[in-house]
């Protein structure tokens, strides 16, 4: 009889790195994928696409901005009476060139509603599902950026600024209108995006810390390396689409592909050497032929327990969990 193959859940696979994880995991042979996406149209032609396998993947219908949308997404995951061996929460939301926020369906400022709301409840949801799952160390993996971490060369960039969640003060008054930043600072696109991917890192090392010892979940995060050539760019200028993978290509050396970065992310979900809980896993920013992943250093913002913790009260609070 065969051995049924584990269950993963990826966000946002219809395209960029989420789908060349779902390609990857797919072709091991032993892994399912639910790819986890806003249009089930473009993700089932998307899939065909890349060759994924017929019969090694499903398509449910998730919108991370829309908080009844994840709790939907999380019934009808239920409903295919699948385990949950692996949640990779992928999926994100840059808007660099916006002049006022954007709000999702909650009222929320729409890149942290996405990048890290969304998210939040997800893996809260999710969590119940993969106590259960019969892998002994089921893996729940968020991706992270150079960007949000000024401990890394790409992270020292101060442009448009450095993330700063500041004491959450935006967090703590609602994060309605007309509150747009977690700091309760004016409005800054860029800065929203580098803030929601703290925001990702804390919320793992803080899943790690309530949930790994009584689980055996390992939760981890990692930073792929520059996929200059991403969707993730689709909403800037199209002069930095065309010069910032050269750039990566000629000049840093840190470019990577999307099918690279996909098989890094793979392999943090279902290799042996990634059962490390808590880590923060990095291909850095020079790219070299058989380049090995690290465990990445992290700001002293990231490493912030109490902030951590403040944080995961907040998100309780504004998803609907407290």
């Amino acid at each position: 009889m065969a051995q049924e193959k584990s269950t993963v859940v990826i966000t946002g696979a219809s395209s960029g790195v989420g789908l060349q994880a779902a390609k990857a995991l797919a072709n091991r042979g032993d892994w399912y994928v639910v790819m986890a996406c806003r249009n089930l149209e473009k993700a089932e032609q998307a899939a065909q696409d890349v060759g994924m396998p017929v019969g090694s993947y499903t398509i449910l219908p998730l919108d991370l901005a829309s908080l009844k949308s994840v709790r939907q997404f999380v019934t009808k995951f239920r409903e295919t009476g699948k385990s949950l061996d692996a949640l990779v929460c992928n999926a994100a939301v840059y808007m660099p060139l916006l002049k006022q926020p954007l709000r999702s369906e909650d009222g929320y400022e729409l890149t942290v509603a996405t990048n890290h709301l969304g998210h939040f409840l997800l893996c809260n949801l999710m969590l119940e599902d993969m106590k259960h799952s019969p892998n002994p160390e089921p893996r729940l993996v968020i991706l992270g950026t150079v960007t949000a971490n000024p401990k890394e060369l790409g992270g020292k960039i101060p442009i448009p600024a450095p993330p700063d969640l500041g004491d959450l003060q935006g967090l703590e008054q609602g994060f309605q209108e007309p509150v747009s930043m977690i700091n309760g600072k004016p409005f800054k696109p860029g800065k929203a995006y580098k803030d929601s991917k703290l925001c990702n890192v804390l919320t793992m090392k803080e899943l790690h810390r309530r949930y790994h010892d009584a689980t055996g979940i390992v939760f981890s995060s990692l930073y792929p390396g520059c996929v200059a050539e991403s969707p993730l760019f689709r909403n800037h200028f199209s002069l930095f689409q065309k010069i910032f993978p050269w750039f990566q290509k000629n000049v840093t050396g840190g470019y990577v592909s999307e099918e690279l970065a996909g098989e890094r992310v793979a392999a943090v979900v279902a290799d042996p050497e990634y059962n490390q809980s808590g880590a923060y896993w990095s291909w850095g920013n020079r790219q070299k032929k058989g380049r090995r992943s690290f465990e990445q250093e992290l700001s002293d913002e990231a490493n912030d327990n109490r902030k951590a913790e403040r944080l995961w009260e907040l998100s309780a609070k504004l998803v609907g969990l407290a």
